[in-house]
């Protein structure tokens, strides 16, 4: 029987040495996995996403997703909560503004926050899908309830803009004034969402946004 051939370290027949996979930093699979939902939301005409097809993506099991969400609607609670923190400390910001002594009348502020709002979900197809409510029809009911909260959250603030411009212009109603425009405003806001996500995220949510605006303010 002929002695077997063994293959020195260098020779390029010999295995490779197997690579050990990188363990993700503490949290940092929590994001991957958010980022990896907002992304598949993104598709134009996606149905119901479901946590199999989320964790083939992630090239993970589904028990990897558990471990980090108890279920598939405390990740889109997940998607909420960046929705809310990054919208809210933007309108911070816009509010700040007029407070640091900024020229801003109340019209303008509640112009300024319109925009964000519109641009936020431009360069965020996947939340606005959240946004709008398209990606929880099939999900918990709480979800959209908190999206409900989110755009009367939204309404308020462009109220309590809006009521000191009506109070400068010298309206004999300015809260009534006020609450009309703000709730308009919101609903264009929805609208153009709403538009910018059925159309497969063709049309533009800030279309003719300046004219429209204008004639709105």
């Amino acid at each position: 029987m002929p002695d077997a051939e063994i293959s020195s370290p260098d020779s390029p027949v010999a295995p490779a040495a197997a690579v050990p996979r990188k363990r993700p930093k503490p949290g940092e699979r929590r994001v991957q996995i958010l980022q990896a939902l907002a992304m598949m939301l993104e598709q134009p005409g996606a149905d119901r996403i479901t946590t199999a097809a989320l964790a083939a993506r992630l090239d993970v099991s589904e028990a990897a997703l558990y471990r980090h969400f108890a279920s598939k609607a405390q990740m889109f609670e997940g998607l909420i909560e960046f929705i809310e923190q990054s919208v809210f400390t933007l309108v911070n910001q816009i509010q700040e503004r007029a407070g640091n002594g900024e020229a801003d009348t109340g019209a303008r502020q509640a112009a300024r926050i319109v925009a964000m709002l519109v641009q936020f979900a431009e360069k965020n197809p996947g939340m606005t899908r959240v946004m709008v409510g398209d990606a929880l029809v099939y999900e918990n009911e709480r979800l959209q309830q908190r999206m409900n909260q989110f755009f009367d959250k939204i309404e308020a603030t462009l109220r309590q803009s809006l009521r000191g411009a009506a109070d400068s212009e010298g309206s004999a109603t300015p809260t009534l004034d006020a609450q009309v425009r703000a709730s308009m405003l919101t609903a264009f806001v929805v609208g153009r969402l709403q538009r910018f996500a059925r159309s497969g995220f063709r049309r533009s949510p800030s279309e003719h946004l300046d004219a429209s605006l204008a004639c709105m303010l």
